[in-house]
């Protein structure tokens, strides 16, 4: 692609960064629209958008071209994240939430370990078919699932439960719903209930400090996370050729998935020692990264690395739904405002943790596995103190 646009260095790096730009900005009001409209509607709509944009993305054949349909596709995506978070905290109780929340991530994990092996697959075979370029099919294919999957998901998303939505519930089922939630001290607006307004619940999340801990928690889970975008890096860096490099991520993500999944099941039993269990995943990653740092055989970095990408994966999915709990008695537009700030300011640590691991580094990568092993650690100080603060 890169030859093919002409882009240098720098310009396929503010590709990368403006998605980000519009990502993160537009998390906020996507997360208000979606709390005062239905689900069933507005999440399939932004995802056949972005699928019909990421078609487009097929026939570019300049910078321009590319800066704009990214940063309209960042625009698009930004509602899809903290709106699935909206929703799984509004039909399910705190105790119902990790397993959902690892449903979610595991979904992640998986396109981690398939994705690049998908998409070269994808480039390699198609490349040249009918006159267009592999990458220029990458962005069909996918674009085109992308619409699928959004007109499948009209049928069978549901909206909130207060909501009327007689094709998938009966009433006395939907009174259930909201009774299970009201009993379990979660929020939830009723059709009479008076709505509060998109600036007021703007202010109420950022005043109250369970916004903040949250946030400033997640931050240290994803800007250390960004390890998975280097996963293949590392394991060249290790010693294993580029093909070869690709497969052995893969028993990476396998672990992360079995941690993920294990994770949500156990926490929804002990759901009031999430604080602590991310601690807890986040202390395993801090020793893993720490001894990285002092140990250069091949093999003992390969296994470190694969127990420190569990940990931050384990945490990703509890950080979700520890938030989740901790907002849950807020009004629902208040909770959408505090659930996007959440994931859009963590997402931001998705900028800087993107330079952690610079190719002059290698192969030990010091700067990065150095940067991290802090940054894990301030996590475990932040979860323990939000576990002592949330449990008064």
């Amino acid at each position: 692609m890169n030859e093919d646009l002409g882009l240098s260095s720098s310009q396929y790096s503010m590709a990368l960064v403006v998605f980000f730009i519009s990502y993160v900005f537009f998390e906020v009001p996507s997360n208000l629209i979606l709390s005062k409209t239905k689900p069933s509607t507005f999440l399939p709509t932004i995802m056949l958008l972005w699928g019909v944009v990421t078609c487009c993305m097929a026939v570019i054949h300049d910078y321009k071209h590319l800066v704009a349909l990214r940063f309209v596709v960042g625009v698009l995506e930004a509602g899809f994240a903290p709106g699935i978070l909206l929703i799984i905290s509004s039909w399910y109780k705190r105790e119902e939430q990790s397993k959902r929340f690892a449903v979610y991530i595991s979904g992640a994990v998986l396109s981690g370990a398939f994705g690049g092996l998908l998409a070269g697959s994808i480039t390699s075979n198609l490349d040249g078919t009918h006159g267009l370029e592999g990458w220029r099919w990458l962005f069909v294919v996918e674009g085109a699932a992308t619409i699928g999957w959004a007109i499948c998901s009209h049928f069978l998303l549901l909206d909130f439960p207060a909501q009327p939505c007689r094709r998938k519930f009966t009433e006395r089922e939907q009174l259930l719903a909201i009774d299970r939630l009201v009993l379990d001290n979660v929020s939830t607006t009723e059709g009479d209930t008076p709505r509060i307004s998109s600036v007021k619940a703007l202010v109420k999340a950022v005043s109250d400090w369970r916004t903040w801990i949250m946030v400033f928690g997640y931050m240290v889970i994803v800007g250390s996370s960004t390890l998975s975008y280097f996963y293949p890096t590392l394991v060249q860096g290790l010693g294993y050729e580029s093909t070869m490099a690709q497969y052995m991520v893969i028993p990476i993500y396998a672990v992360s998935f079995v941690a993920v999944v294990a994770s949500g099941i156990i926490f929804d039993r002990l759901h009031q020692y999430r604080g602590l269990a991310i601690a807890g995943w986040l202390t395993l990653s801090t020793v893993c990264s720490i001894i990285v740092c002092l140990v250069y055989n091949f093999t003992a970095r390969y296994v470190l690395l694969i127990f420190m990408a569990s940990g931050l994966w384990a945490s990703n999915a509890l950080g979700l739904s520890y938030a989740s709990s901790a907002f849950g008695d807020m009004e629902q537009e208040t909770k959408g405002v505090a659930l996007a700030l959440v994931n859009a300011l963590g997402n931001l640590a998705s900028i800087y943790g993107s330079f952690l691991f610079p190719s002059d580094d290698s192969p030990n990568y010091l700067l990065g596995f150095g940067v991290i092993s802090g940054m894990c650690g301030v996590g475990v100080m932040i979860y323990i103190g939000a576990h002592i603060l949330l449990r008064r």
